[in-house]
């Protein structure tokens, strides 16, 4: 049996009781350790757990998942993957490899950072498509999720914005001469994203737009989340200009750009604002 276990999003207690189950009868434990982290490390887990954890970077997951399905052949292997197995990330490729390899497997699913975002007050079914922010170079800044956060305000939702993660990264000259050299993992901040979501505005008002046809200005409330589920989780709601200099502390973090608000939201986003006279007078002009 194949066991795709979510951990939720804190820490090594956010496991389920059958999450944990699972993972103490697998003979096997694959700890996915690409897409999202926790705020404790592998040892935490593995005291926790009382099992030892295989770590499965990119390359494992996606190149030679024939070691993690040949193994569930056999015996019963878990496949942990931090939030839910099939919230902001999908797993759907191993599963379906699993079903055509005729291994059985079993889904135990956990909180996702998809929905834990409703923490910040606003309702999940407000919100839109969901976009994905990446780390811009000097010659490589994509910028098409733009087209999707004006289709969410057009249609007066919500934007979740999920921010990019670097882990096990090469530089391209490592890559090019196949040296096994990789990059210290980075992970986006609020802040981050909030500077490049103004930059592509900055580009669409040289190509003609004018504010009121942007999917967002300056002036624009967001919301910058860190560490959801955990401890010492912060939130701040902010405009757009100001999140570029918020420090919302250690990994990892995710971004809102709300449409339309219900009045319950709006209130529940005071609660989080960092200078409410301002994030008044933004909401009501």
């Amino acid at each position: 049996m194949l066991y795709f276990v979510g951990l939720g999003l804190g820490d090594a207690r956010d496991i389920t009781v059958k999450g944990l189950e699972v993972i103490r009868k697998s003979e096997k434990v694959y700890l996915e350790a690409y897409t999202s982290i926790l705020t404790v490390g592998k040892e935490a887990l593995e005291e926790f757990y009382g099992k030892h954890l295989i770590l499965a970077d990119r390359d494992m997951v996606e190149q030679h998942a024939d070691v993690i399905l040949n193994s569930a052949k056999e015996i019963d292997v878990s496949f942990l993957v931090v939030g839910d197995p099939f919230g902001a990330t999908t797993h759907t490729d191993l599963l379906l490899r699993a079903h055509q390899a005729k291994i059985p497997y079993k889904v135990v699913h956990n909180a996702s950072i998809i929905n834990a975002v409703g923490c910040c007050g606003l309702q999940l079914y407000n919100f839109g498509e969901t976009v994905s922010i990446v780390f811009w170079t000097d010659d490589w800044k994509p910028d098409s999720f733009y087209n999707k956060i004006l289709a969410n305000k057009t249609r007066g939702l919500h934007t979740h914005c999920l921010l990019d993660i670097k882990v096990k990264e090469q530089s391209i000259e490592n890559l090019m001469r196949g040296n096994k050299i990789y990059d210290p993992p980075r992970y986006m901040s609020a802040a981050q994203a909030a500077q490049q979501l103004l930059e592509i505005i900055q580009k669409k008002r040289v190509e003609g737009c004018k504010d009121a046809e942007l999917a967002y200005t300056e002036r624009s409330v967001c919301v910058g989340l860190a560490r959801v589920g955990s401890d010492d989780q912060k939130i701040v709601v902010t405009t757009l200009q100001n999140m570029t200099a918020t420090d919302l502390g250690l990994p990892l973090h995710t971004l809102v750009i709300p449409g339309h608000m219900h009045p319950l939201e709006i209130e529940m986003l005071k609660l989080f604002a960092d200078d409410l006279t301002l994030f008044e007078e933004v909401v009501l002009s």
